[in-house]
């Protein structure tokens, strides 16, 4: 990455420094100095200091421009040896490999923070607050030298209100390390659908611990989808639902209780006497579910009610005759 020099120091760089850069009476530190492979500096150029330890008094010399907040410069073996030797620095590269790394110190601006200014733009031309924001695949963070203010403002924006596209000029930080951005990007309008936190496998219960909110886009939420929370409570999966993806009502239901070709005991109810009988499970069927069962004693096939697990009850006065005449 090229490193822009300081007009004041150009000959750092050539090695042919005038008077004022150059002591020739000056003589090496006694302290050897240490060469600091990283380093974050805060202002906008790199001194001496920075990039040596034991710089002796000029360690405030100005050397290079610092990068752009966000990004970083690599100073080579031969740049920094010619430093070294235009300051009286008593150091050497160890080999060409030898580099130093340097960063600007920064702060990011929120994703969040650019969407809501986008969406407070633009709520004077009709987009409600139940919208998002998409920005443009190719947008990147939004840096600023550390101690800025985050607030960004938007400075214009043109928006289409059938595709849903804008256009948008915003600013952000102060005096010198003021800059502008332009970004591009779409309006659409958002559900918040119930997902689960982590893998669900088939027959296990869902509580309300298993689920999360996100957003999506409502274009993409079909029909069948589940949005509401309690649809989902104590409900099971047919088969295993993987993390974060949004469930269809064809995907879960209620736990079962009762399973094909089980043994099942048959509770009818007459007055003042509750009958049992043993039966066999010709469906299986959730808390609720009407299912066919076949009377062990008699063969005889009724529907009954599940009622918990492993057990039925006869409702219907048709089943309750087969049972009591059986």
């Amino acid at each position: 990455m090229t490193v822009l020099t300081l007009a004041g120091i150009a000959p750092a760089w050539a090695g042919n420094a005038p008077s004022d850069v150059l002591d020739p009476t000056a003589i090496f530190e006694t302290e050897k100095p240490m060469l600091n492979e990283h380093i974050v500096v805060e202002s906008n150029v790199v001194r001496l200091g920075d990039l040596f330890t034991n710089a002796g008094t000029r360690a405030e010399a100005a050397v290079a421009y610092s990068p752009a907040a966000g990004q970083r410069s690599v100073l080579d073996a031969r740049w920094l040896y010619r430093v070294a030797r235009a300051y009286k620095i008593n150091w050497k590269p160890l080999g060409a490999t030898t580099q130093v790394v340097v960063e600007r110190d920064s702060i990011s601006i929120p994703q969040d923070e650019i969407k809501t200014q986008i969406l407070f733009a633009l709520s004077d031309q009709g987009v409600s607050e139940d919208m998002d924001v998409e920005l443009a695949s190719r947008f990147q963070q939004v840096f600023l030298p550390a101690g800025n203010d985050l607030t960004v403002n938007v400075e214009d924006i043109n928006y289409q209100e059938r595709t849903g596209r804008f256009v948008a000029t915003m600013s952000a930080g102060q005096a010198a390390d003021f800059t502008r951005i332009r970004l591009t990007g779409r309006v659409f309008r958002s559900v918040e659908v119930p997902v689960l936190r982590a893998r669900v496998l088939r027959g296990d219960v869902i509580t309300k611990g298993d689920v999360q909110w996100i957003k999506m886009k409502a274009e993409r939420v079909q029909r069948d989808v589940i949005v509401d929370f309690e649809d989902l409570i104590g409900m099971t999966p047919k088969r295993g639902i993987r993390a974060g993806s949004p469930i269809r009502r064809a995907d879960v239901r209620r736990p079962v209780m009762v399973e094909k070709n089980s043994l099942v005991t048959i509770f009818h109810k007459v007055p003042n006497l509750v009958l049992t009988a043993q039966g066999k499970a010709l469906q299986s069927g959730s808390d609720g579910d009407i299912v066919q069962i076949k009377n062990q004693r008699s063969n005889q096939v009724i529907e009954a009610e599940v009622i918990a697990p492993g057990r039925v009850a006869v409702r219907s006065l048709s089943d309750q005759l087969a049972y009591t005449l059986n």
